[in-house]
């Protein structure tokens, strides 16, 4: 991520060396154009003569030493004191004479929970923090499959009030209109991000069912047969008896996440928010049809086109090219 006040990011950096080493346009110009000083834009030419493509990342700001570090013995002394105590940052500060917000630094540093997420009584944590504990990467294709679904409305004959603006697409104005919902299920691999994915009319036992038997047969024949699926604890998937079935059959296993973590099944969830900005929502549409057309071509995008940050490389990438 660039800092904060940073005027352009990595791939800014990048033109503005293209432009002035590749294409030898003057200096001067190219800031001019890209909006920032020629000081700084002879800086970042400097960076990259020196250390290459490399140089124009962001570095840490974090200084070389600390001069002015706080001692070990304050820093266990206000450990000590929040254990014992179990209180907040002001009045540990005034236990150990060591200011709040540095109370605050050393507690987040050395991983003490909050006091909101501990037991009163005890000082045990006994509520889930807003992250998952262990990030984690199964070792091979298939292992573990996440399954979920996301509901996006349709959208009206004509377009919604993206196209046609609120007023005319708002249903408050138009008590009779029912446009419904689309179900995107969506089935995505832990390894390699590879995505299966449908648009169905509902999120039914027998429709997830359907669809995770399908899903399986799709990641079977890419050469990754699935060892274990996971999902949230939604009814569909936790009472299921057709859903137990089709796992029995394929020999795959059924896990849950904790309940109301849903960060657990993150995989999915951040491939649920990518497709709403990259497709659902990516312009607008004047029909429900056009953006479902639309879904085919973004998906296998996604799969093989589109370079995913986690992979390195597009999805596909990883799997067999057997």
């Amino acid at each position: 991520m660039p800092h904060a006040n940073a005027r352009l990011n990595a791939y800014g950096r990048w033109l503005l060396v293209q432009r002035i080493r590749v294409q030898g346009r003057p200096v001067a110009h190219v800031a001019r154009e890209l909006g920032v000083s020629r000081q700084c834009a002879h800086r970042w030419v400097a960076r990259f003569d020196a250390e290459g493509r490399a140089g124009l990342v962001d570095r840490s700001s974090r200084p070389r030493r600390l001069v002015r570090a706080t001692a070990p013995e304050q820093v266990q002394a206000v450990l000590t004191a929040r254990s014992t105590a179990r209180c907040g940052p002001d009045e540990v500060a005034r236990l150990t004479g060591v200011p709040a917000r540095t109370v605050s630094r050393i507690l987040r540093r050395a991983g003490v929970p909050y006091l909101w997420q501990c037991d009163p009584l005890t000082g045990e944590q006994i509520r889930a923090s807003k992250v998952t504990a262990v990030r984690y990467e199964h070792d091979r294709p298939g292992d573990l499959v996440h399954i979920d679904v996301k509901k996006i409305g349709r959208i009206p004959d004509g377009g919604g009030w993206k196209s046609r603006g609120r007023a005319a697409g708002s249903s408050a104005r138009r008590r009779n209109t029912r446009v419904g919902f689309d179900y995107v299920h969506a089935a995505v691999d832990d390894h390699s991000r590879l995505a299966y994915s449908e648009i169905l009319p509902d999120e039914k036992a027998a429709t997830c069912a359907e669809f995770t038997a399908r899903a399986l047969a799709h990641f079977a024949t890419l050469g990754a047969p699935v060892r274990a699926i996971l999902t949230d604890n939604h009814w569909s998937f936790a009472h299921s008896g057709q859903l137990r079935l089709v796992l029995a059959a394929a020999g795959t296993e059924h896990w849950f996440i904790k309940p109301h973590c849903p960060w657990q099944n993150g995989k999915v969830e951040r491939f649920n928010r990518t497709l709403a900005t990259e497709w659902a929502y990516r312009r607008p549409y004047v029909s429900n049809d056009e953006r479902t057309a639309a879904f085919t071509t973004w998906l296998e995008h996604y799969n093989t086109g589109r370079h995913h940050h986690a992979v390195g490389a597009a999805p596909i990438t990883r799997l067999s090219p057997t």
